[in-house]
């Protein structure tokens, strides 16, 4: 599996993403970092275990409240091998175009942030390579965006698709294995991943049975859950 640990920036800090709650989000407090600036805690994710990609959401972009772009552009600088996974919000062409003159990574459309299911195809039109991912938003059952990214997903997925459940992240409920299996059985083939949940390496193991192409992992890492060794045996499925 690829395991892609996450970083939620909002206000210049790594944030602990908890349930969806945004507006409650206080700076992380990890065991493998003493500050919540950006640099500090992916460098102790990288001593953790060497990850070759990271999940960033920029939380001021997707609310509209301003952004990170600076510090994303200091992080590419500063890590120029670990490849970015970026969900800034990105809804419109205009945006997309500066995403993709930015060169700072692999584009995440979170279906949350879309008013048309289109937009997804115009985005893998655009973005070439490295191709987007779609972030196929649930708050529980309750799904965050245009109805026909479910009901078409051979028309609108790319190969890498999210099952994002915001009310698992940094919880203790335990991944969505449930959605992993629905979103996989609507596109064979379509790569998913789970977001949203991972508390150990007993989930991680549940997550690879059910047929996900990978995970992104918060909580777990800063609190110790999930050791180097648990990565190791995962990563090298």
């Amino acid at each position: 599996m690829k395991l892609i640990p996450v970083i939620d920036l909002k206000g210049g800090l790594v944030v602990h993403a908890r349930e969806g709650r945004r507006d409650k989000y206080q700076p992380v407090r990890s065991k493998l970092c003493t500050s919540a600036q950006p640099e500090a805690v992916i460098e102790g994710l990288l001593g953790l275990y060497p990850f070759r990609a990271l999940y960033v959401a920029d939380l001021d972009a997707i609310q509209r409240r301003g952004s990170h772009a600076g510090t994303l552009a200091a992080i590419r600088r500063r890590f120029p091998e670990l490849e970015l996974w970026v969900d800034s919000g990105i809804a419109d062409e205009a945006v997309l175009g500066r995403w993709i003159e930015a060169g700072i990574g692999r584009a995440v459309i979170g279906s949350e942030s879309l008013a048309e299911a289109e937009f997804v195809s115009v985005a893998r039109g655009r973005c070439g390579e490295p191709s987007p991912v779609l972030s196929l938003d649930f708050l529980g059952e309750a799904f965050m965006g245009p109805p026909a990214l479910l009901a078409q997903p051979q028309r609108f997925w790319p190969t890498r698709v999210l099952a994002m459940n915001l009310k698992r992240v940094g919880s203790a409920a335990g991944p969505d294995l449930a959605l992993v299996h629905r979103l996989g059985s609507l596109a064979p083939g379509v790569e998913v991943y789970a977001a949203g949940g991972v508390r150990s390496a007993e989930d991680l193991q549940r997550v690879a049975a059910a047929g996900a192409a990978g995970a992104l992992i918060a909580s777990a890492l800063h609190d110790g859950r999930l050791a180097t060794a648990d990565l190791a045996r995962f990563c090298n499925l």
